[in-house]
């Protein structure tokens, strides 16, 4: 698992409309960390078979193990996992595959976008609460992204628009590891 610097572009379709504003109070059981490959945290559904689309209104925080949070992940399900940074220090990022059939996702789930605005108090601790975020977690391609960015209303790191996109546009990073390939 590898960490890399890389330089932040502007793609010249982005929709540079503003970040929604964050829906209530912080919270501690919707908030994700990227610290490393082996200390991060996601936002996943709170119920057995529920979409991730569904569960914009009841995410919660799970994490890896030893990192804090109540919920952990299942054993083996982060299959691979990469962080980079902005060299400008707008962003960090983590993308990686993952084992669906570890955690209790819909069994046809294409997956979903969680943001600074769903589901409730959601926040990265690396831009704070307001700050923009994005993280899509998608079972039927085994990957997930999270790109946590220091500032509120970031669309050119952190483009809440492309939620139906899939991490490749939405988060472009490493999606290939030794023996597994989720890109």
């Amino acid at each position: 698992m590898a960490s890399n610097n890389t330089t932040s572009t502007r793609h010249p379709r982005v929709n540079a409309a503003p970040t929604p504003q964050p829906t209530g109070p912080s919270s501690v059981s919707t908030t994700v960390h990227i610290t490393s490959v082996t200390d991060f945290a996601l936002l996943l559904p709170s119920r057995d078979g529920e979409y991730i689309s569904d569960a914009e209104s009841d995410a919660t925080a799970y994490c890896t193990n030893g990192s804090g949070c109540q919920n952990t992940f299942p054993a083996g399900f982060v299959t691979g996992a990469t962080i980079s940074e902005a060299s400008d220090g707008s962003y960090i990022q983590i993308t990686g595959c993952l084992d669906p059939g570890k955690f209790q996702f819909a069994q046809d789930d294409a997956g979903g976008q969680m943001d600074v605005r769903f589901p409730n108090g959601a926040k990265c601790t690396f831009g704070g609460y307001g700050a923009s975020f994005i993280e899509q977690v998608e079972p039927s391609a085994n990957r997930f992204c999270l790109r946590c960015c220091a500032s509120a209303n970031d669309q050119v790191n952190c483009n809440s628009h492309n939620d139906k996109a899939g991490c490749p546009v939405a988060v472009p990073g490493t999606y290939d590891f030794d023996g597994v390939s989720c890109s």
